[in-house]
């Protein structure tokens, strides 16, 4: 049986130590943490289902989460008075938006104060999913140095700022993505491989190594149910060490944004602005 990477045994550790940041802001500050969500009016199933968990969370430790409904042409009047409400500490725009070639220009609208995803250009946070992979891994005591590491996929939710984050602190990254010659021989030769292309079944059993660290960050619907990148003829294996089907990333990754809510009222209570 493969080792398991599973977010949901270290998520619980990260909630509690959470809590007890809020109550301290709640009640030596005065602050009130707050998380705004926006999301389009043509929002699937699965994507209404990101943000209950997100306000689920949110409630449990205390941070109100408001979730906001508005057409891509509404959004920038909207994010505009979002940055300016004094009681938002952060705003996050739930992907995919019903226009996706607008996407680069509302991301770009959200103060940087604000930008908890971390998925504007001028972000102050780290996009959430890459601090969770980092955490997901740490957890576990696998360690990157000296390690061939190969991103699959280049996006601007995980592969993109993975990348940036990892090559910040000097790892041997390789972002693999269609223009990549020889993908399987590039993952075969990899010791620690993220994925996150939205392809599902994309990774097969034979692509990887023996001993071969394995985060599946990729999310694809198929008839209403979430699916990754990873086939299942991996999870036979006996030497991998990888994500789980459910609770591998994602919740690290709701962790982590709230991580950076609470570092975005810290700052505001800090500069006396809140």
């Amino acid at each position: 049986m493969t080792k398991s990477l599973n977010g949901t045994e270290l998520v619980g550790y990260i909630k509690e130590r959470q809590a007890r940041q809020v109550r301290g802001l709640r009640q030596a500050r005065n602050v009130f943490p707050r998380l705004v969500i926006v999301k389009t009016p043509g929002a699937s199933k699965v994507i209404e289902t990101y943000v209950r968990l997100k306000q689920a969370y949110g409630t449990d430790i205390l941070i109100q989460t408001d979730a906001e409904t508005a057409t891509e042409a509404e959004m920038p009047a909207l994010i505009e008075r979002l940055n300016h409400d004094d009681s938002v500490h952060g705003i996050i725009v739930q992907l995919p938006l019903d226009d996706p070639s607008k996407t680069d220009e509302i991301l770009g609208l959200i103060a940087p104060e604000k930008d908890v995803d971390g998925l504007g250009e001028q972000a102050r946070f780290d996009s959430a999913t890459a601090i969770a992979i980092n955490w997901l891994l740490a957890g576990y005591g696998i360690a990157l140095e000296n390690k061939k590491i190969a991103i699959v996929g280049n996006g601007r939710l995980v592969g993109a700022p993975l990348a940036r984050m990892w090559k910040r602190s000097g790892f041997n990254v390789q972002v693999l993505d269609r223009s990549t010659d020889d993908i399987t021989k590039e993952i075969r030769q990899s010791d620690v491989i993220v994925t996150a292309t939205g392809v599902p079944r994309l990774i097969t059993s034979m692509m990887l190594n023996i001993g071969a660290v394995v985060v599946d960050a990729g999310t694809a619907s198929e008839n209403g149910t979430i699916v990754g990148d990873l086939d299942e003829s991996i999870r036979e294996r006996d030497d991998l060490i990888i994500t789980p089907e459910k609770g591998g990333v994602g919740p690290l990754t709701v962790a982590a944004l709230f991580d950076n809510v609470i570092a975005a009222a810290l700052a505001r209570a800090g500069s006396g602005e809140a």
